[in-house]
């Protein structure tokens, strides 16, 4: 089902406009328009509540405050059991990213919002409980067209969290500077489309509430700063990305430097 988890993943692009302020300038009317969130496992209120956290440029990767980090902190490592850092190291090459990535995502984000909401986070609980309704919706509309729900999920909801994944892989590095810490990557018409030009990441965290439409012509003006600014963190297109870390680590899962951390951290 290609084209169901293409279609999947490019709402969950969708609803980042949403969050960014887009298509209308009514907040209620766009939230509507995403509030059906075929790929199954991101309540949107979380989503845009994490995701705004992200775009405090000075936290970017630091695994205590920045809610999209993939990085872990040494006593975390320190810590985990011999598989499950095997687990983690897989899950640090694209392949992995793209085969586990999905399972590792949604246990480390559940179990962390079901802890929020056992210690009486109402906000948390309503995100889940409109998500849940979101989730009925589904599952009503999947049975009505005759797919189990397991062939659903396997085949259309997992995919699509694959292929967003791919996006997020290199869209942030640690750097002791912020400007190498976002990637540009220069892709093709097919990953623009589905990812809504948010490819051009440096450019999105330059103008956060610029649409998606705008972004390439932005991008194209200030390229010569944004590379100047990144110190020519980019990619020339995701065949580059896989071809050097579908099966490599990109990076270490383990914060390289601590040093770099906000004081505020504590570490």
């Amino acid at each position: 089902m290609p084209i169901g988890a293409y279609a999947a993943c490019l709402h969950s692009s969708l609803q980042h406009e949403v969050l960014h302020g887009h298509p209308t300038r009514n907040r209620r009317v766009n939230e509507a328009l995403v509030f059906i969130v075929p790929h199954m496992w991101l309540p949107y209120g979380r989503y845009r509540d994490t995701h705004i956290a992200h775009h405090n440029d000075a936290n970017l990767t630091c695994p205590v405050h920045d809610p999209e980090s993939f990085y872990l902190l040494p006593e975390s490592w320190e810590q985990m059991p011999g598989i499950k850092r095997v687990l983690y190291q897989f899950n640090n090459t694209l392949f992995g990213r793209m085969l586990i990535g999905p399972a590792v995502g949604i246990i480390r984000f559940w179990s962390g919002e079901f802890l929020e909401m056992l210690h009486g986070r109402r906000d948390i609980v309503k995100c889940w409980g409109l998500f849940a309704v979101s989730i009925s919706a589904v599952c009503t509309f999947v049975i009505w067209c005759g797919m189990p729900i397991w062939q659903y999920v396997l085949l259309i909801a997992y995919p699509a969290i694959s292929l967003a994944l791919i996006r997020s892989f290199c869209e942030h590095q640690a750097a002791e500077d912020i400007g190498p810490r976002t990637i540009v990557v220069e892709a093709s018409p097919f990953w623009s489309l589905l990812f809504l030009n948010n490819n051009l990441h440096i450019a999105h965290h330059d103008r956060p509430s610029m649409p998606w439409y705008q972004l390439p012509a932005f991008y194209r003006e200030e390229r010569t700063r944004f590379l100047k600014k990144n110190k020519d963190y980019v990619m020339h297109g995701y065949r580059e990305i896989f071809r050097r870390y579908f099966f490599k680590s990109k990076e270490p899962v383990v914060y390289p430097n601590l040093q770099w951390l906000s004081p505020r951290d504590g570490h």
